[in-house]
């Protein structure tokens, strides 16, 4: 009796245990690893050698910059090269930055974005690797890419190596028109769309294996890529990348809206709210209002300053992840005097002047979108050659 309670027992704990569910596989989504963040990695190439940095303030590992970490654990580093907006971020869009000493560090600073945009062979002579660590937004005309063409251009010149500590892409699609104009504007260097949907790593690549160098140069490259991110993944960024994209409203804004640059319209450069409203001091049908002023660091006389300006308020929009045209032909149809809406770099920046007459002539957005497909299709066969990431 003893021993059919017992196989009883057995059999019955068996069952139970067989009928447990199984466990949930882990929700826990791992962390960002950007190729900053993997300084370990990083040391030793550098061991030995001497450096130059091209970064800004983005150049972060966690809240401390890329340079004191390098610094602190021993890396000798030459000289830092900046670009717009200079290495602390703290230069006005367009605002030439001129060659210092960096105070914290002692460093000794050179503009990229002064006398000189691409790194002369004088100033790489004592180098032997240039780091280059910027976050850019993904866009055509963000000039961090424009910088990063001269360094590599300028670095296979003068036989020096370009390590990229790559970072994910908070703009990752792509759309618009393409540049049928490349190298002609600091703002249209290369042949790609507005929104390009490659990291700087993976754009690197690409100036390489295309050719885009100056006489066809090959950059010596290495780039250390991005752990647990891939295509299609929301990235916001951990601080702003310029004075005027200052929080990630502005920044996924930014694709669709800066063609605004190239019009009578004012993004709110001088205001609290950059790359967040639109207006004009003519739209007085418009309810929303601001006023620019010129703020030191982030916009020095900037369009309609200290006028009135009617318009739009997207700061809680959701901002699609396309080139987004509805603003720009809801503003075009709106202003009173259209032969004065547009101004020359509104060409530069779309590429090619197809976009304004499309505009002008009163196509759709379907219409204008749909011009862009045949190029789009064989920019994304052509971009996947140089892809890092699935």
């Amino acid at each position: 009796m003893i021993r059919l309670l017992i196989f009883v027992f057995v059999l019955l704990n068996t069952v139970s245990c067989k009928a447990q569910p199984a466990p949930e596989k882990s929700s826990i989504i791992p962390p960002v690893v950007t190729g900053a963040d993997q300084i370990d990695n990083l040391l030793p190439k550098l061991e030995g050698k001497r450096v130059a940095l091209t970064v800004n303030h983005t150049s972060l590992i966690g809240k401390t910059h890329l340079a004191d970490s390098l610094k602190s654990r021993g890396v000798n580093i030459i000289k830092i090269f900046g670009p717009e907006h200079g290495f602390r971020g703290n230069a006005a869009d367009g605002e030439l930055v001129n060659d210092s000493i960096d105070v914290k560090t002692g460093i000794p600073l050179i503009s990229l974005y002064g006398k000189n945009k691409k790194p002369t062979a004088q100033q790489l002579a004592d180098v032997d690797i240039v780091v280059f660590d910027i976050q850019d937004v993904g866009t055509r005309f963000y000039t961090y890419i424009g910088t990063m063409h001269y360094v590599m251009e300028a670095c296979a010149e003068s036989n020096k190596k370009v390590i990229i500590l790559d970072r994910p892409n908070p703009n990752d699609f792509v759309d618009g028109p393409m540049n049928d104009k490349p190298l002609k504007s600091f703002v249209a260097m290369h042949a790609i769309p507005i929104a390009h949907g490659l990291t700087v790593g993976e754009l690197a690549q690409m100036l390489n294996g295309e050719g885009w160098l100056m006489n066809n140069v090959k950059c010596a490259l290495e780039i250390i890529p991005v752990k647990n991110w891939k295509h299609g993944q929301p990235y916001l960024l951990p601080v702003g990348p310029s004075p005027n994209l200052p929080n990630n409203q502005a920044i996924q804004l930014y694709p669709s809206i800066c063609l605004f640059e190239g019009t009578a319209i004012s993004l709110g450069r001088g205001t609290p709210f950059p790359f967040q409203v639109l207006g004009n001091p003519e739209l007085k049908q418009l309810p929303f209002t601001f006023t620019p002023v010129t703020i030191k660091g982030v916009a020095v006389k900037p369009p309609h300053e200290n006028k009135l300006c009617y318009g739009m308020d997207l700061r809680k929009e959701k901002p699609a992840r396309k080139i987004d045209l509805s603003y720009m032909l809801k503003m075009y149809s709106l202003y009173p005097t259209k032969e004065k809406f547009f101004t020359s770099y509104f060409d530069i920046l779309a590429g090619s002047s197809t976009l304004q007459q499309q505009i002008k002539d009163g196509l759709t957005e379907e219409q204008i979108r749909a011009s862009w497909q045949p190029d789009l299709e064989h920019y994304k066969t052509l971009r996947k050659k140089y892809l890092l990431y699935p």
